[in-house]
């Protein structure tokens, strides 16, 4: 084993870049993996403005909002390794048994096996930070027919051929969903020259920020086909053509709809899934609607000394979400390392959603670890007009009221962000917070 490390950061995009300063700041001995040659994730190929608003109150690119903090690291102690890849992951206390890890039994902390350049070495950690984004769903994910063809290519991918190969994927191509990069990938090709016939969505509503919808669609007068899908892609080694059809209230392309378009592309932009692998094969829950791991107030996952943060976490429609996460992580896992002695395993209150939430994080409240404020996310299931939302206390004498705010709109592709006041409540273990939403006359 060659060294020891108290906080170790798999991922140096923006959360784990965040992460990292955070936890040395806070008196931590810290170690940065990425595999790629270079820091930063998906940001480096984000040539487009918006990032920091919130956290610069400036508009910046996404190499821009990378470079503040690639650029503090140099002054601090923190240990980059790039161009490596974590290969294995085992429990100190003696098994790397996936039951031993879920159930945190008297973990001394982790060995983390690490592959590149300079070859296969291992090394020690009192806590861990996955902090390694998402991935894009791709035309197998989604039912599209037809052989795997050249053209047929995810937002990112036509992302990076456009922005840092600097080469056109395609002359005359045909979107496929409507999330964020796919709209502002519909500006990019347009504004390189490439005719974009339109973008689809086979939702009866954007899946994208209104902002990039006026800016990236309405600007340029890119047509935008809401009930409508990709059923079929036509062509020999390249892309053709594809077929469009309409889609009901189920999502079910409705037969004598088909459409034929010619074209020589088709971007998918058709989901972010968390990026979990290393997350699964040692044992960490994941929630079913986020499917990013089931965390506390500090990110910190069932298993203790495993904290998630970013886009491995939940997809995030901001990046400054996605470093605040990645600081609250950091400074909470330099905590735990710091502690002498193994940590008992936590006792949990419960944050549920009701029916109207799609999503919501933190789903547990540690309550060894409580603070007056917690920080909480979340998304509705379906566009809302007019509502209140509130967080109430599940209890016997009736519901206790913690948070309520009135919405004049909600949708679910814009996350919300709210602070929890517990100060002067009592949680027990397995008390439950209750989110609802309900219509305001």
């Amino acid at each position: 084993m060659t060294a020891a490390y108290e906080v170790t950061i798999i991922g140096g995009g923006p959360a784990g870049l965040a992460a990292a300063i955070a936890a040395d700041k806070a008196g931590a001995r810290v170690l940065l993996i990425e595999r790629e040659a270079r820091l930063g994730g998906i940001l480096k190929q984000c040539i487009h403005d918006g990032f920091g608003l919130l956290r610069f109150e400036e508009k910046l690119s996404g190499p821009e909002y990378a470079y503040r903090f690639i650029h503090e690291l140099p002054q601090t102690h923190v240990e980059v390794r790039t161009l490596s890849f974590v290969t294995r992951i085992s429990a100190i206390a003696g098994t790397s048994d996936e039951r031993r890890l879920s159930s945190g039994e008297s973990l001394q902390g982790f060995v983390v096996t690490i592959t590149s350049a300079r070859g296969m070495e291992t090394i020690s950690t009192k806590t861990l930070i996955l902090s390694t984004g998402c991935r894009e769903r791709t035309a197998r994910q989604v039912a599209i027919h037809g052989v795997r063809l050249a053209g047929v290519l995810t937002a990112g991918s036509a992302q990076y051929y456009t922005n840092i190969l600097g080469q056109l994927p395609c002359r005359r191509c045909v979107i496929l969903g409507s999330g964020d990069i796919g709209l502002i990938m519909a500006r990019r090709l347009h504004l390189e020259g490439a005719e974009v016939l339109g973008v689809y969505e086979a939702k009866p509503t954007p899946s994208g920020l209104s902002r990039n919808i006026a800016q990236c669609l309405d600007d340029f007068d890119i047509p935008l086909h809401l009930s409508k899908t990709v059923t079929r892609t036509f062509g020999d080694k390249r892309l053709e053509a594809v077929e469009i059809m309409s889609v009901n209230e189920a999502m079910e392309p409705i037969p004598g709809t088909e459409e034929r378009i010619e074209c020589d592309g088709l971007i998918l932009s058709v989901g972010l899934i968390p990026e979990n692998e290393l997350a699964e094969r040692i044992g960490v829950p994941l929630s079913v609607l986020t499917k990013g791991p089931v965390c506390d107030q500090h990110n910190m996952t069932k298993i203790p000394g495993v904290f998630s943060c970013g886009n491995a976490l939940q997809v995030n429609d901001l990046v400054e979400y996605v470093s605040e996460s990645g600081e609250t992580a950091g400074r909470a896992a330099a905590a735990f390392a710091a502690c002498k002695e193994v940590p008992a395993l936590p006792r949990y209150a419960e944050i549920c959603p009701g029916k109207d939430i799609l999503a919501v994080t933190p789903q547990l409240v540690n309550l060894d670890a409580l603070e007056d404020r917690i920080t909480v996310f979340f998304r509705v299931r379906e566009e809302r007009s007019s509502v209140r939302v509130r967080f109430a206390l599940e209890h016997s004498g009736g519901p206790i009221e913690l948070f309520s705010r009135n919405y004049q709109r909600l949708r679910p592709p814009e996350m919300e962000r709210i602070i929890l006041n517990l100060k002067n409540i009592t949680l027990s273990e397995h008390t439950r917070i209750i989110i609802t939403v309900e219509t305001v006359n």
